[in-house]
């Protein structure tokens, strides 16, 4: 309450003033903390998708619906594996309350009553172990929900795609295998005739060098009677 005396009401601004006015003194920490540089674990990934949103978990024993958190519920895809996962952090304490791959398996589906809300089944990471959960997500706008169901839907699509690209390339890798085969036993088969071929040349070759040989090598033949000295002619 303000004093109606002049002079007392002057003492109090003066001490209000006094008390207000920086002296410029710095006060040295006790304790000196240094900067920690945090890891999140989502550096090596891009993020697809980055939505606000709100999280419930179907628990089967109470068999209701509990909210696991508020916060963003991020679709990140691995920089070097291409692999994509789901992970919502809540806002004020970034504790994970999703962390679960995308897989071909997963299937979203609209709330019944709740064109903002969507329902899941996955195996979940977030408690430290593997479980298989019921998700429910709510966004703030029927637009970010299907958003976030298309893009999901795109990704789960995306492996189908690799999967048969994978087995036509599967496929054809077969066929030109079975035909290097085919074309390696052409020619085996192919050598080894020709190897039978060349020793059966060889054989005839060598047998008719050895007729040769012994031709050349007989004795000449006996002179014949008629060449035989006279035994009645006289010797002079």
């Amino acid at each position: 309450m303000a004093s109606n005396d002049p002079e007392r009401r002057d003492e109090e601004e003066a001490r209000e003033a006094a008390e207000d006015e920086d002296t410029g003194a710095q006060v040295a920490p006790i304790v000196r903390l240094e900067e920690v540089a945090v890891t999140t674990g989502e550096e090596e990934e891009d993020v697809l998708l980055d939505l606000k949103a709100k999280l419930y978990r179907f628990d089967k024993d109470g068999n209701q619906w509990k909210e696991r958190g508020t916060g963003s519920v991020k679709l990140l895809k691995h920089k070097e594996m291409g692999k994509v996962r789901l992970v919502m952090r809540q806002a004020k304490t970034l504790k994970i309350c999703a962390n679960h791959l995308v897989l071909p398996s997963i299937k979203m589906q609209e709330h019944a009553g709740n064109d903002k809300s969507c329902v899941w089944h996955a195996t979940d990471f977030s408690d430290g172990e593997l479980k298989d959960e019921m998700f429910c997500i709510r966004f703030g706008s029927v637009e970010n929900c299907k958003k976030f169901m298309e893009t999901v839907e795109s990704i789960v699509e995306g492996f189908g795609k690799n999967e048969e690209k994978e087995s036509t390339e599967a496929t054809f890798a077969a066929g030109l295998l079975e035909k290097l085969s085919v074309g390696s036993e052409s020619k085996s088969e192919e050598s080894t005739e020709a190897t039978s071929a060349a020793g059966l040349l060889e054989k005839l070759s060598v047998g008719s060098e050895s007729k040769s040989d012994k031709t050349e090598d007989a004795p000449p033949a006996a002179q014949t009677t008629e060449e035989k000295p006279d035994a009645d002619k006289k010797t002079e």
